[in-house]
């Protein structure tokens, strides 16, 4: 079976999700991306020079009145043809919708994935609603990675029979840490956007300084509000115990895990509507063993169960991230008590396999239809 995975962009530090789903088992899988129609296919380059060309000199929205077309939909068809793509998945709603026509023209299986922003934004909601509903109509599945973008999608007219949850699995290299709790250190990691609101976890860390002066934080990812954090930390006097080390590897993220003591994100929805799914950077600490403070959003609450495996507060709520900060600083065993079984929640509910696992099905039913 040719499986077609579509992708808007190569390969974006923050999408490592999307770099799995390479490895579905029992499908030759060919990478699409480029565009929510992708314009380049993993190996080969550009779907068709010409059409690449014509693109560029504008041309490339003009739509083929025989087949209600634009040059870029037109070019993809001809690649999927090309390449007898039996089925297509394609990543986020928006990428869904742009590649729809295709999957029309050709009588192809889709299956759409939704990961946060595309079932979250207002006025990315507002702009593809009438889209959406035809994507609903049209789909094989539609995967989600929580259980309230489950709701929304629920709310948006997605039938119940369509819907998958499963949330993006961490590597299983993070099963292999082995966190000794060394260090008097938090860490993060994501990109520095609203909805991680990077800024309520430093302000939470500088009330735990009071108390413990040589406690370190360090979170690793880079985005439009990692200026505005620099800033912040040389304000409240905290350099000295804070690291903002821009984009780290997967690598490094491991060691970093293995000898903190806790993970620490604060989650929020943002003005504009954005929310997690369900963040990767929580799952893959979990699998590693260490305990997560974070917030009651999206899909969080979904895999980390509050006095259990981690420590849940309210958006916003800065004063409570601070006491959970605390509570594993003044007391290690119970980071460690809390931490190892996060690591069993999440090998045994949110591994790669199973992951894999669901999207193989979806890809199976879709061929079956």
């Amino acid at each position: 079976m040719n499986l077609a995975i579509i992708s808007p962009s190569y390969d974006t530090s923050s999408e490592t999700f999307i770099q799995a789903h390479k490895r579905i088992p029992g499908v030759k899988v060919f990478f699409y991306y480029g565009g929510v129609v992708p314009k380049f296919l993993e190996g080969q380059g550009p779907v068709d020079f010409k059409t690449i060309w014509a693109i560029m000199n504008r041309t490339g929205q003009q739509r083929d009145k025989r087949t209600n077309l634009s040059l870029p939909e037109e070019a993809l068809v001809k690649s999927f043809k090309q390449h007898q793509i039996d089925c297509v998945l394609a990543e986020y709603g928006t990428t869904a919708v742009g590649v729809l026509n295709v999957c029309r023209n050709l009588n192809l299986p889709l299956i759409a994935h939704f990961h946060g922003f595309d079932a979250s934004v207002h006025l990315v909601i507002e702009k593809n609603l009438k889209a959406y509903q035809q994507l609903f109509d049209y789909a094989s599945s539609i995967i989600v990675v929580s259980r309230s973008m489950e709701k929304k999608l629920l709310g948006l007219g997605c039938p119940t029979s369509k819907l998958v949850y499963t949330v993006c699995a961490p590597d299983d290299a993070f099963f292999d840490v082995k966190p000794n709790y060394s260090k008097q250190q938090f860490v993060g990691i994501g990109r520095f956007v609203d909805k991680k609101a990077p800024y309520y976890t430093l302000l939470a860390f500088q009330k735990t300084l009071l108390n413990h002066p040589d406690a370190q934080m360090i979170i690793g990812g880079d985005g439009p509000l990692l200026n505005t954090c620099n800033n912040l930390v040389k304000y409240l006097k905290i350099k000295k115990n804070v690291l903002l080390p821009g984009h780290i590897t997967p690598g490094q993220y491991r060691e970093y895990l293995k000898e903190s003591i806790g993970y620490v994100q604060h989650s929020i929805t943002a003005e504009n509507g954005d929310m997690e799914g369900t963040p990767v950077g929580i799952l893959e600490a979990g699998a590693a063993g260490l305990p997560v403070i974070s917030t009651i959003h999206a899909g969080i609450p979904d895999v980390i169960i509050h006095g259990r495996t981690g420590l849940l507060c309210k958006e916003h709520d800065v004063e409570q991230m601070a006491a959970h900060m605390e509570q594993l600083l003044n007391d290690k065993q119970l980071a460690i008590k809390l931490g190892t079984a996060g690591k069993e929640n999440i090998r045994n509910n949110f591994s790669m396999e199973q992951h894999l696992e669901v999207l193989t099905a979806a890809v199976q039913k879709a061929m079956n239809e």
